[in-house]
């Protein structure tokens, strides 16, 4: 897992007129805290933080006054409407420790054939890994899977150093059966006969 090396500037200026100005610098308003410490209120390059975080849980090397902290990404606030960057809190982690967080659940391969449905229950597990080695997502096949199988939290393969924190019995993904549709021609065919009769 990569590290994003941003610059954080501490800031003073609190309430919503002065995160309004900071957005306006195309900045973002954020929070760091953890391990006991007084939290930290810093101003956050916008761009930088909006690629940053197109990686889940991802590692960031902050530059806070000189001073080198490690973070990973605890709440994001974004606009409901225009998805710009709101307020981020960031949560201090060092290497070697481990964190609890939440991944992706990422499915490949094609059902059998049926045209049924794969319905994804959760569409992420809580896991602990590593600080510094959070995988990015976790991949489960569905290959060949057939309506009504469904796969536990407990059936998917983690990676090295990662353990499951979700119950072990919670659903995943599960196969739905495609609903059957009554041919056209023949619910038009029975309604002729049906006026037929009337007559």
């Amino acid at each position: 897992m990569s590290e994003v090396k941003i610059s954080a500037e501490v800031r003073s200026e609190f309430g919503k007129g002065a995160a309004r100005s900071i957005r306006r610098e195309n900045k973002v308003p954020g929070v760091v805290y953890g391990h006991g410490t007084e939290p930290v209120h810093v101003t956050l390059p916008g761009h930088e933080l909006l690629l940053a975080l197109r990686t889940p849980n991802v590692l960031l090397s902050l530059d806070i006054d000189g001073k080198n902290e490690l973070a990973i990404p605890k709440a994001v606030q974004r606009d409901a409407i225009k998805g710009y960057l709101v307020h981020v809190d960031l949560i201090l982690v060092k290497r070697g420790e481990k964190v609890t967080v939440e991944i992706p659940v990422q499915a490949e391969g094609e059902l059998a054939a049926g045209g049924n449905l794969l319905e994804h229950v959760l569409n992420t597990l809580s896991v602990e890994a590593e600080a510094t080695h959070i995988p990015e997502a976790v991949t489960v096949s569905v290959e060949g899977l057939e309506a009504g199988a469904s796969i536990l939290a407990k059936d998917i393969t983690l990676p090295n150093g990662v353990t499951l924190s979700t119950d072990a019995d919670a659903v995943v993904l599960q196969v739905l059966a495609a609903q059957a549709e009554e041919p056209a021609a023949e619910a038009e065919g029975e309604a002729v006969a049906a006026e037929g009769a009337e007559a």
